[in-house]
C-alpha cells in the first residue's frame, strides 16, 4: 500500500485551503494582517503625513487639533509658574490665545510663551512613548483631560464648539466604534501631532519674513531675552523635528520587528 504524498500548494490556493483547515477564510486572515501594529503604524503615519504635507481644506481643518494643543501648552507652563490663567480663545481661522496674568517678564514669562510651539511635538512624543507600550486606552483618557481642561478654560462660542466637537469625535472611538478601532485613531492622531508639530513652525517663519507676525511667541521671547526671535524659531524647529524622529522610533518599531 503506498502512502500518501504530501501536497504542497502555494498562492491563492494554498492559502484557501491552509484557512479552510485551520476553520478560518482567507478574508480574516487578511482583516488580522491589517490589524497587526506594523500595519496600523505605517497606514496612519501615512495618512497624517498626507494632510499635513498637502495642506488645503484637510490641514486647516485639522489644525485646530494643533492649535487646541499649543494653547493648553500655554495654559499649562502658566499654571506651572504661578500665573493666573484668564482663559483660552480658538478662532476659526486656526489661531488662537491664552491670557494668564503674573509677571510680565522674568523666566515664568518666558516659559510660558515658549511651550505653545513645543506642547504639539512633546505630546506627540508622549503618546508615541505610550502606544511603543500597547497603552492605547492611557492615550484615550489622555485626550479625554485635555479636552475637559481646554474647555473649562475657553472663553469663545467657537473655541467651545472645536472643543465639543473634538469630545463627541472622542466618545464615538471609545464607546461606539469596535475596540478595533482605537489603535489605528490613537496612531493616527500621534503622527499628526508629530508631523504636525512642525509644520506651524516653518510656517511661523515664513510669515516672519513677510512681516505678518511681529507679535508671535517667538518676537515675544525674542522681547523677553536677549536671543533674537530668528533663533527661537530654530530652537522651535529642533525641539519638534527630534520629538518627530524620537516619536516615529518609538511607533516604527513593529515595522523594524
Amino acid at each position: 500500500m503506498s502512502s500518501p504524498v504530501p501536497l504542497a500548494l502555494g498562492g491563492p490556493a494554498g492559502e484557501t485551503l491552509r484557512a479552510a483547515a485551520a476553520g478560518t477564510s482567507p478574508a480574516g486572515s487578511l482583516l488580522e494582517q491589517a490589524q497587526t501594529p506594523a500595519v496600523i503604524t505605517l497606514v496612519a503615519g501615512g495618512v497624517a503625513l498626507l494632510v499635513v504635507l498637502v495642506g488645503g481644506t484637510p490641514w486647516r481643518r485639522a489644525r485646530n487639533v494643533v492649535t487646541m494643543v499649543h494653547e493648553a501648552g500655554h495654559a499649562l507652563a502658566a499654571l506651572l509658574v504661578g500665573r493666573r490663567l484668564q482663559g483660552i480663545k480658538l478662532h476659526s481661522d486656526t489661531s488662537g490665545v491664552t491670557v494668564s496674568r503674573g509677571k510680565p517678564e522674568g523666566p515664568g514669562m518666558a516659559f510660558t510663551a515658549m511651550a505653545g510651539y513645543l506642547a504639539p511635538s512633546v505630546l506627540g512624543l508622549l503618546f508615541a512613548s505610550l502606544l511603543g507600550a500597547d497603552l492605547v486606552g492611557t492615550v484615550l483618557v489622555l485626550i479625554a483631560l485635555l479636552l475637559l481642561g481646554v474647555l473649562v478654560l475657553v472663553r469663545n462660542a467657537y473655541g467651545v464648539f472645536t472643543v465639543v466637537a473634538s469630545a463627541v469625535v472622542l466618545a464615538l472611538v471609545a464607546f461606539v466604534a469596535p475596540v478595533e478601532v482605537q489603535a489605528p485613531f490613537s496612531y493616527l492622531l500621534t503622527w499628526f501631532l508629530l508631523f504636525g508639530g512642525v509644520r506651524p513652525v516653518v510656517e511661523l517663519q515664513a510669515k516672519r519674513r513677510r512681516g505678518q507676525a511681529r507679535d508671535s511667541d517667538a518676537d515675544q521671547l525674542g522681547r523677553l531675552t536677549a536671543v533674537p526671535p530668528v533663533l527661537w524659531v530654530l530652537v522651535f524647529a529642533v525641539a519638534t523635528v527630534s520629538c518627530l524622529f524620537a516619536g516615529g522610533l518609538w511607533l516604527l518599531e513593529p515595522v523594524a520587528t
